[in-house]
């Protein structure tokens, strides 16, 4: 029941948010002087970096706050940025920012799910404490490209590179089915795409699907590693030049596309450059040209500050590169290259390969493109290596331990630990230490300075007529790796997983603090775990 009325509340608000940046600002702008659609995203960039600054909206990232949100455990979906945020996506978009609607209808819905299970928390338990901010991610996706399925794949999807949200496909397929019939019985239910005709369905177009797959793995890869580098060049500058800048940049990209195409095919989320790729006899040059020009425009307004999403870039730069190696393969079908690198762009831009097909299937209501996408976009996939539109993904659920890597080493710091002097002979050591305590891993002080440990493997390397006057500090161990205690558990398992070992010191300049074990580490991970439960029940 909650989940639907977070699609309800999502579905309504998508709808007003899309009648007043589509409707009213883009739609009219249009229709004005070349000049006015030049000079546009320059003054939306500025009043979103003013709203931003001055109604505590903080940064200018939407999806990425689903994505980052999800992994955040124990803490909710801030709502007091999302009023500011809004108003600047708004102004972003409805003035001709190279971005897409979703990213401001996906952070509205997360923060509608959000505040809502956090009024209700009773209700939840502690393994569900995120389900209604993905909910909310699924119903902001559905509504705004009219597509249900997509909504809820891509909203599971998108938090792993690898992995899925579980415990989460009911609620958010209700969500997403809610938000949808709500935004259409508004807007209506037009398709976003408009294709004629059947995909063709041979062995060369599948083959041509991947092809495009490899091309759109590389491209996206560098695309979002671009978008990556500007985010943070952005993030290092002031608000008011950088929009500035960027704005100047955006209106010269405007000046050439004009020039190119009698038309501002770089104002605007885009979806004029998917019309414009679908129409036959384009020539390779101009779409090339375009798609060079549209990957600039966003990084732009990226980089300016610009509030919105990177889900319709990635799209429109897929159909631009789909409409290129099409027109190299020769291909009778217009539509079939572009849909397909749409697929096979976004799926791997974002690492969403499922989600990246069935939005073509959705939007273009062709479900014939489902096998060639797929191809395209498990292609795709192979390519990217670890890069991502956002940064906050992970790569795969984490499990009990995996969840303790960043907590400090005190947690498992053992300080009560034997140890020997340097002048203390290897008779000695083995009789008091590995047969006496039965410890294979002696640190080695003096005083409470660390010198280095003493194991079995360097006692029983000493001639056994030596020991009883051969010295632990001349045959002891300096090179192994030790941590610091500012360090977290995470550094120093990776020490001791690289060493193969099962013990490790922790030293503060040069003086021992303690030791931490595997042993310690797995008792911990019981403890915790022992822990939630009991307070679960």
């Amino acid at each position: 029941m909650l989940a639907a009325v977070t699609g309800l509340v999502t579905g309504a608000g998508v709808a007003l948010f899309e009648w007043i940046t589509r409707d009213q600002l883009v739609d009219h702008l249009r229709d004005a002087p070349v000049g006015v659609q030049i000079a546009g995203p320059s003054l939306g960039l500025l009043l979103a970096a003013l709203i931003l600054r001055h109604l505590g909206g903080g940064g200018p990232a939407t999806a990425d706050e689903y994505i980052k949100n999800f992994h955040d455990e124990g803490k909710r979906l801030p709502i007091r940025p999302v009023p500011a945020r809004l108003l600047a996506s708004i102004a972003t978009l409805g003035l001709g920012g190279a971005l897409g609607y979703e990213g401001p209808s996906i952070y509205l819905g997360s923060a509608v799910g959000s505040a809502l299970q956090h009024r209700l928390s009773r209700l939840f338990s502690r393994q569900d404490a995120k389900m209604l901010l993905v909910c909310g991610a699924a119903a902001g996706v559905a509504a705004i490209f009219k597509a249900p399925a997509t909504g809820l794949v891509f909203a599971l999807e998108v938090p792993y590179q690898e992995d899925f949200a579980r415990r989460m496909l009911l609620p958010a397929g209700i969500a997403a089915a809610t938000s949808y019939v709500t935004f259409v019985a508004l807007v209506g239910t037009a398709p976003l795409f408009t294709v004629s005709g059947a995909p063709p369905f041979n062995l060369r177009d599948l083959g041509g699907a991947a092809i495009l797959g490899v091309c759109c793995g590389i491209g996206a890869r560098v695309f979002t590693q671009a978008m990556q580098r500007t985010k943070a060049i952005a993030a290092e500058s002031s608000p008011i030049p950088r929009a500035l800048c960027a704005g100047a940049g955006l209106a010269v990209l405007g000046l050439v596309s004009w020039l190119a195409f009698d038309r501002v095919l770089t104002f605007g989320a885009g979806y004029d450059n998917l019309a414009w790729a679908l129409q036959p006899r384009r020539a390779i040059g101009l779409v090339l040209l375009l798609l060079i020009l549209r990957a600039l425009a966003t990084l732009l307004t990226l980089g300016g500050g610009g509030v919105g999403g990177l889900f319709i870039p990635l799209v429109v730069e897929g159909a631009l590169l789909g409409r290129v190696v099409g027109g190299l393969f020769g291909t009778s079908s217009v539509s079939f290259f572009p849909l397909v690198g749409v697929s096979a762009f976004l799926g791997a831009g974002y690492r969403v390969p499922l989600a990246g097909v069935m939005f073509v299937a959705e939007a273009t209501g062709r479900p014939g493109f489902i096998v060639p996408g797929v191809i395209a976009s498990m292609v795709a996939q192979l390519f990217m290596g670890k890069s991502s539109a956002s940064p906050y993904q992970e790569g795969a659920r984490a499990g009990h331990l995996e969840r303790r890597f960043a907590l400090p080493l005190r947690a498992v710091l053992v300080t009560d630990v034997a140890t020997v002097p340097p002048d203390t002979t290897i008779d000695e050591f083995v009789r008091h230490h590995l047969l006496g305590n039965r410890r294979q891993v002696v640190p080695v002080l003096e005083g409470s300075d660390y010198l280095g440990v003493m194991r079995i493997d360097e006692a029983i390397a000493v001639d056994r007529d030596l020991w009883p006057v051969a010295t632990v500090g001349k045959h002891m161990r300096h090179d192994f790796p030790t941590v610091s205690p500012d360090a977290e558990l995470r550094d120093a398992l990776v020490a001791m997983e690289r060493a193969d070992v099962d013990l490790i010191p922790v030293i503060d300049h040069g003086a021992f603090v303690g030791v931490i074990t595997t042993d310690e580490v797995l008792r911990l991970d019981e403890i915790l775990g022992r822990t939630e439960g009991d307070e679960r029940t």
